[in-house]
């Protein structure tokens, strides 16, 4: 779990993979894609405002009609730029516009780095981290986490596995994660156990994006990756030139990103969440990337 930590993948990938950069100014992105309107409009399955939560929106976002939100796009299927190189889209995405449709506010996406969302969001550059962000206890320490989503660890190699990866025995090879992410943290810890006894380090190979890091497998610089269970398996997906190995492993739940002092606007979130769960549009959302796997029933504030 990034997150806990691929590829910006789109039709492209049948080419080949195209690497996608983060920009560093805000993008906002066009209706329908990356904005929810305000107003009676909707959003996928259901939407439209919920008139008592929207009048419960703090006065700074009612006022300036959009949520300000962080977030790293090279994260497919959760968080990816689309083919104009513009538009943030991914189950993240469109999730969070019906939570923001509910409320009556339209959505701003700000591409950055991973590592840096949440500093952005402590700091006032964001309203809002959406990212993949997996629900953990230091994490808990710095900001409230809204959570929405459930995913868990998933290690995928090249087709065929023709380097014979033991996912419990990978001392010596290169494996690949990405930055700031649990994936890295615990490729570290398992690289420990091989020098802890006498065997080769893993070679880690890790990189900013995401998109690197399943490029990286997908040329052989590395012999595995590991990443956030839907995104891995969207990879396999749209490359057919991977393969998953083994079980997903540790699920938690992923959760939004909000300031430490706004535990308000973080409750509102979760009555958003659940009404976007009554009206079907949350589901839409996941059905549409064929990730309704890691549905929740229940939306909590720091669970």
């Amino acid at each position: 779990m990034r997150r806990m930590s691929i590829v910006a993948v789109s039709g492209a990938v049948a080419l080949g993979l195209t690497l996608s950069a983060c920009g560093s100014d805000s993008l906002s992105t066009s209706p329908g894609a990356g904005n929810t309107s305000a107003g009676s409009g909707s959003t996928g399955a259901g939407g439209g405002v919920d008139q008592a939560l929207a009048a419960k929106v703090p006065a700074k976002l009612k006022t300036a009609g959009k949520i300000v939100v962080g977030t790293d796009p090279t994260y497919a299927p959760n968080e990816m730029l689309a083919t104009d190189g513009k538009t943030v889209e991914g189950f993240d995405v469109d999730v969070f516009n019906a939570v923001a449709a509910k409320l009556g506010l339209k959505t701003e996406y700000v591409p950055a780095g991973f590592g840096t969302i949440i500093l952005g969001v402590t700091s006032g550059k964001y309203d809002v981290g959406v990212s993949s962000f997996t629900i953990n206890p230091e994490r808990k320490k710095q900001v409230n986490m809204v959570s929405y989503y459930s995913a868990g660890t998933q290690w995928v190699v090249a087709k065929g596995n023709p380097e014979k990866v033991n996912i419990d025995d990978v001392c010596g090879k290169s494996v690949g994660a990405q930055k700031d992410t649990v994936q890295a943290e615990d490729l570290a810890a398992r690289s420990k156990k091989c020098t802890d006894a006498g065997k080769p380090a893993i070679t880690q190979v890790i990189q900013t994006g995401q998109d690197q890091v399943t490029a990286d497998v997908a040329s052989g610089k590395t012999v595995a990756m590991l990443a956030d269970s839907p995104v891995g398996l969207y990879a396999v997906k749209q490359t057919g030139t991977l393969e998953a190995l083994g079980e997903i492993y540790d699920s938690a739940p992923y959760g939004y990103v909000v300031p430490k002092n706004q535990t308000d606007f973080a409750n509102l979130l979760v009555e958003a969440l659940k009404a976007a769960k009554a009206d079907g549009s949350y589901e839409a959302a996941l059905k549409k990337y064929s990730v309704e796997a890691g549905a929740i029933d229940t939306f909590a504030l720091n669970p």
